[in-house]
Formats: C-alpha cells, sequence, structure tokens
C-alpha cells in the first residue's frame, strides 16, 4: 500500500522541519544569527492514465489523467539574511551592520570568513579580533595610549592618541556583499563561509551605494520572531500527527483486507 510509504516521506519532512525550528528557537538570543526555512517539494508522480491521450474508444481527448504523488522530499534548508533589532551596549568595540554586508575576519588557516556578529574586542596585540580571536580584516590596530575610539557609519577608525588634541585614523573598515547570501555555509560560531553558489565576495567601504552602514555601540540581535517560531511549531506537530494517521489508516485497512481473505 502506497500511503504507508507516502506518509513515511510526510513523517521524515516534518521532523527535518522540526529540528529547523529547534535550531532557530535555540539561536533567539544569538548575536546576528539568520533564521532559516526549511523547504519542501513533491515526490515523482505515477502515472496510471496519462491525459491528452485518447480514451479506449478512440473517439476523444481524455482531459484529465490518473497520478499519484509519491510523498515529499527536503529540497533546502535556507538561511533568510533579513535585518535583526539592535540593541545598544556602549561598547565602542561593538558593531553592527545595517543594511547589506558582513564583516570580514581571518580564520586560523589563513582563510577568509564572514560574519554580521560585530562583537568584537581586542587582543594583546591591539589587533581588532572576534570572540574566538579571529582578527578583523582588514587588520586594525589600537594603541595601548588610544585614550577614546570613534568608528563611524562608513566604517573608519579614528581614535585620539595619549594626550593629543588631534585624532588619527587608525585605518578603514571593509564589508562584503555577496550575490546569493543565502548560498553562504554555516560553519558555526557565528561564521560564514564563501562557496560556488553564494557567488565571490564583492568587497566596499560601508555606506557606499549597495552597503550597509557601521552603527558604533550596537549589535545585530537574531531575526528570529519567536511567536512565529512557535506558531510553525505547532504546525509540524500537527502535520506529524496527520501523517502518523494515514500510517494507522492504512495498517487497519491492510488489516481488514487481509481478514476478508483468510
Amino acid at each position: 500500500m502506497r500511503a504507508l510509504a507516502i506518509a513515511a516521506t510526510g513523517m521524515d519532512a516534518q521532523q527535518t522541519n522540526l529540528e529547523v525550528i529547534s535550531n532557530n528557537i535555540a539561536n533567539m538570543n544569538t548575536t546576528g544569527y539568520k533564521r532559516a526555512r526549511a523547504e519542501f517539494s513533491d515526490l515523482l508522480y505515477q502515472s496510471e492514465r496519462a491525459q491528452g491521450t485518447p480514451n479506449s474508444g478512440n473517439q476523444a481527448m481524455i482531459p484529465e489523467g490518473i497520478n499519484i504523488g509519491l510523498g515529499v522530499r527536503t529540497v533546502a534548508v535556507r538561511s533568510l539574511h533579513t535585518q535583526g533589532d539592535f540593541t545598544e551596549t556602549g561598547n565602542s568595540y561593538d558593531l553592527a551592520i545595517s543594511g547589506r554586508g558582513f564583516f570580514q575576519v581571518e580564520a586560523p588557516d589563513g582563510t577568509t570568513l564572514y560574519t554580521r556578529d560585530g562583537a568584537f574586542n581586542k587582543n594583546e596585540d591591539g589587533d581588532l579580533v572576534t570572540a574566538d580571536g579571529y582578527k578583523v580584516i582588514p587588520n586594525i590596530t589600537v594603541p595601548v595610549d588610544a585614550t577614546q575610539v570613534t568608528i563611524n557609519r562608513s566604517g573608519e577608525v579614528i581614535a585620539t592618541i595619549g594626550n593629543s588634541s588631534t585624532t588619527t585614523s587608525l585605518g578603514q573598515l571593509q564589508i562584503a556583499n555577496f550575490v546569493n547570501e543565502a548560498g553562504l555555509k554555516e560553519l558555526g560560531g557565528n561564521l560564514f563561509q564563501e562557496t560556488s553558489a553564494s557567488g565571490a565576495p564583492v568587497v566596499g567601504v560601508p555606506d557606499d551605494p549597495s552597503y550597509g552602514y557601521i552603527q558604533q555601540g550596537y549589535l545585530e540581535g537574531s531575526n528570529v520572531d519567536p511567536v512565529k517560531e512557535i506558531t510553525q511549531l505547532i504546525t509540524a506537530q500537527r502535520a506529524y500527527e496527520m501523517n502518523s494517521k494515514v500510517i494507522t489508516t492504512a495498517d487497519e485497512m491492510a488489516a481488514t483486507v487481509s481478514k476478508n481473505m483468510r
């Protein structure tokens, strides 16, 4: 009975959906996290009578055929790169991007990774780094005697050094855009990696056309809407139960047929 196999694919799909929703809820307070959405498509169809072919008497065309679907499958888990809400922190090294773009950081193996998490700090050399110690690209070094550090909306880092009455530019932050942000690979740790699906990064200066701007003293929160996730969680649960009920019903029908054949 095909219904058993079809319902099983539905239960498997809803299990995946539940896992995606669970991860969204778990990361609702993760800085820069982008919620994900499971996407599905129907499976192949078995054709028992094709539409548009002559009927048995060859007198007319069949307007509608008989095509039985074989279930559902997961085709993608899409990251939704919408803007999260900003939280004011008062920390000079906390940065948020308002609009498109990713901060660039250097991994231990020298590769460039990307993040929306701007919770930066200084390491022992005064370099601007992430919470995991990855250096920000381009490298920004803050002198030990810097008394005030200002980062404007275009990403220029300006500091007052010692007792000087003038300011000094420490460097220029750059951000990267991608043609297909959903094609980036999630690595964990709020980091993304370029893939062939995302396209090559297009690096530019914040606040330029098509690039977001920097807000100092703020962090971008997760874009997860808890109310929406709970609603989708209930929907996934109901769908799972309905597919389970199909399996129970199909099993009972098969048992009825088996008894009648004895």
